[in-house]
């Protein structure tokens, strides 16, 4: 039996009246992602013709997911929330803290001492309020869920921007930060800005060496970095049907790299035989049982022009294979242009490291596939040239896959098979010699390529393609080489040309598994007890953040202005950085380390208005801090962009970082900031930008008539006496407005449980 399946089918019990009722309301069709929206509108949410793009909506999520090293955060943050049990399914997950550097057995067993307090911590506060725990070792979050949770129709959110995975299986899954985690466990609604709808009509059918990775690759290069922000992506179309399960969810997972709310696909035969698979088979009867609400309405489909903000149409059967990067995702060029655009760059051709899985493309048949490769480069006499790894999703795929020879295919290529854990795709790679810092190029089928994303060395150029193509260039060594077209030289020194891919959608003996890696929560928590040592630099327990002041914010310091583009990488820092997670003090001296400072285009390094003296952004921002000094951090396009890591909003908050004024937000950050008492603010004029100097001191002037959309005016005095006025724009609803008012949206909910 399925893990809630008592909750899935309440669920879909409620969905057909919920859905006809929004239909008649509407007085029209219904996509899919609006059914299951109206469908899981919060019980003290009226309905409406929500404004796509403008209303901010109530929800009522069935379940909550979160990993480890975010998972620290919201569960410090829910402790305090005074709660004796989460008020919905929730599970930990343990797999971003596992660095890959020697094999799964040493990896593992290395990261099992190393964090034995953290997973002691998540464990029992897991165990406490009555939390599903997966074991490091257990697999990546994304793939244990599509594996053991996701169901059509559902609605799930989680502190990972690639929670969206889970449309794979049809639902609306989407990336938070742990704020509104805790909001949901602790059976409070959780807020979104209804999206607009990007309809994607899928033709034809893949063939050859195109796969599902080629879809979101090829829709990463035409809505770029940005073109989804506050949109849900709904695929549809006799192609959609042809993917299989898995393939549906490598294409939702990418979506978060294109700023998407979330992707997702109606439920098909596809997600049948995924969900019986994997021992659901109680979940896919019940879906079966009212299909028709699971999927979009025919009339829908038939004029999508209609009923969505925007529609592309993408042939399958044309499609060819792409390599996106480096240095970002959307990036895109079709491997039969590869060469073109690299001399035109003049791009390393030289692949160092081929690495393949990740949550994004670590089923069953991406391993299958690109094992049919690895196969053939050993028959026909043919080495890597590059280094090779793989990173199962789960215990249960990895299981399987060496029961099936697919370990054994690999090594004979001297492959090395890592943890099942996110390793080298979030940085958690200890590559040997990536100090020194050397140009170079590797190639993989991660989701993300950001500067120093994959190994900490910023002359790594890294693309991302499907995992059948990484293995072909892997075998290969070079940039350049079109398996479709070009031949090898074996050992042998005969010409050999490489078959196009080949491997079941799922495995013909079925998954199989010994120990998944779960802990199922006590029955009764209330006699369980949460250390954390307050001499800990790994933990650390939370203090409420001030209220604010109730008084217009004046003679703020510049810390930085930002130059370009600022992901959560660039703001708060993975990788090492990762093993402070619970520790707040300590991580925030990670923060804005990775941003390019627009006065002197060097990563951290910014004045000090204080002193004239330049210094790490940490520790200028500490000494504003210590001197009772406000700071505002300036930033351009897109700011916020890539992980749902809150950290990079409460590392500002902490030290004392007052605003955060950019020419655009991407949407998790911008939400994440609010929720920590942040304001976030936009230039109504972006040229403004280039008005401020480096020896400001700020005004923020309207907050104490702060009000849903009135512009704020910010002050610019400059050291020589003169000024600029502004005005800025903020998007803050009467409850977002609280939040700031109250210095945090938790410190409403620990008021609201006191009284």
């Amino acid at each position: 039996m399925a893990f809630d399946i008592e909750m899935i089918r309440k669920v879909y019990a409620e969905m057909p009246s919920r859905i006809e009722a929004a239909r008649k309301q509407l007085g029209r069709p219904l996509t899919l992602a609006e059914k299951i929206l109206f469908s899981h509108l919060h019980k003290d949410q009226s309905f409406s013709n929500f404004e796509r793009g403008k209303s901010y909506v109530d929800f009522g999520p069935d379940r909550v997911a979160m990993q480890d090293a975010t998972a620290q955060m919201a569960l410090l943050q829910f402790m305090q929330a005074g709660r004796p049990k989460v008020a919905v399914p929730s599970t930990v997950h343990c797999d971003h803290l596992i660095t890959a550097k020697s094999n799964s057995k040493q990896d593992l067993d290395r990261a099992v001492s190393i964090n034995k307090e953290v997973y002691s911590f998540l464990s029992s506060v897991s165990n406490k309020y009555g939390i599903g725990f997966w074991k490091p070792g257990a697999g990546i979050i994304h793939q244990v869920v599509l594996e053991n949770y996701a169901f059509p129709g559902g609605m799930m959110i989680g502190t990972d921007s690639h929670t969206v995975n889970a449309g794979g299986l049809g639902m609306i899954a989407i990336g938070v930060g742990g704020a509104d985690a805790c909001d949901v466990m602790a059976g409070l609604a959780w807020e979104l800005k209804w999206p607009k709808l990007i309809g994607i009509k899928l033709t034809g059918k893949l063939n050859g060496w195109t796969s599902a990775k080629d879809v979101i690759l090829k829709v990463a290069g035409i809505l770029t970095v940005k073109g989804g922000t506050d949109k849900i992506v709904e695929y549809f179309g006799e192609g959609a049907k042809s993917l299989s399960c898995t393939g549906k969810g490598t294409i939702c997972n990418m979506g978060a790299e294109i700023g998407a709310t979330t992707s997702t696909f109606g439920y098909d035969a596809s997600m049948e035989r995924y969900l019986r698979s994997t021992g659901r088979s109680d979940v896919a009867d019940a879906a079966n049982g009212i299909h028709e609400h699971l999927t979009g309405d025919p009339e829908v489909y038939a004029n999508p022009e209609k009923y969505f903000d925007e529609v592309i149409e993408i042939n399958l059967s044309e499609l060819e294979p792409h390599l996106n990067g480096p240095f970002t995702p959307d990036l895109a060029t079709p491997i039969s242009k590869m060469k073109e655009v690299l001399g035109k760059n003049g791009w390393p051709s030289k692949i160092e490291v081929g690495l393949i899985g990740s949550c994004t493309n670590s089923s069953y048949e991406d391993i299958a596939r690109a094992a049919s490769l690895a196969k053939q480069a050993a028959d026909k006499h043919l080495k890597a040239k590059a280094k090779f790894t793989i990173t199962p999703g789960s215990e249960q795929v990895r299981f399987t896959i060496e029961r099936d020879g697919f370990v054994k295919i690999f090594e004979d290529i001297n492959a090395t098979v890592f943890a099942n854990a996110c390793g080298p795709c979030i940085g958690m790679w200890d590559r040997d010699g990536a100090d020194k810092g050397e140009i170079n190029t590797i190639v993989h089928s991660f989701n993300r390529n950001f500067s120093k994303r994959a190994d900490g060395n910023p002359n790594t150029h890294a693309f991302v393609a499907s995992p059948e193509l990484v293995t072909a260039l892997a075998i290969a060594g070079d940039l350049t080489f079109n398996p479709l077209t070009d031949v090898l030289l074996n050992e042998n020194g005969e010409k050999v040309k490489l078959d196009p891919p080949t491997g079941d959608e799922l495995p013909k003996k079925g998954f199989a598994v010994e120990d998944a890696g779960y802990q199922a929560p006590a029955a009764d928590g209330s006699g369980v007890k949460v250390d954390v040592d307050s001499k800990s630099d790994r933990l650390q327990l939370l203090d409420p953040f001030s209220a604010w002041e109730g008084v217009d914010l004046k003679g703020l310091k510049l810390l930085i202005r930002v130059k370009g583009k600022c992901t959560t990488d660039h703001i708060s820092m993975a990788g090492p950085w990762l093993k402070y997670r619970g520790h707040l003090d300590n991580i925030s001296n990670n923060m804005l380390i990775g941003a390019v400072n627009s006065y002197n285009d060097k990563t951290n390094s910014v004045k000090n208005q204080l002193d004239g003296s330049y210094n790490e952004v940490p520790k200028v921002q500490r000494a504003y801090k210590a001197a009772g000094v406000g700071s505002i951090v300036i930033g351009d396009e897109n700011y916020g962009e890539g992980s749902s890591r809150e950290h990079a909003a409460m590392e500002p908050r902490h030290l004392g970082v007052r605003a955060v004024l950019v020419k655009s937000f991407a949407r998790i950050h911008e939400t994440n900031l609010k929720k920590q008492g942040m304001l976030a603010l936009t230039f109504a004029n972006k040229e403004d930008y280039n008005k401020i100097k480096e020896d400001d001191s700020i005004d923020i002037i309207g907050l104490t008539s702060f009000a849903p959309g009135k512009q704020l005016s910010l002050v610019f005095n400059h050291a020589d006496g003169s000024k600029d006025t502004i005005l800025v724009n903020q998007s803050y609803n009467a409850q977002q407005i609280e939040w700031f008012k109250a210095g945090g949206a938790l410190n409403i909910i620990r008021a609201n449980v006191k009284a």
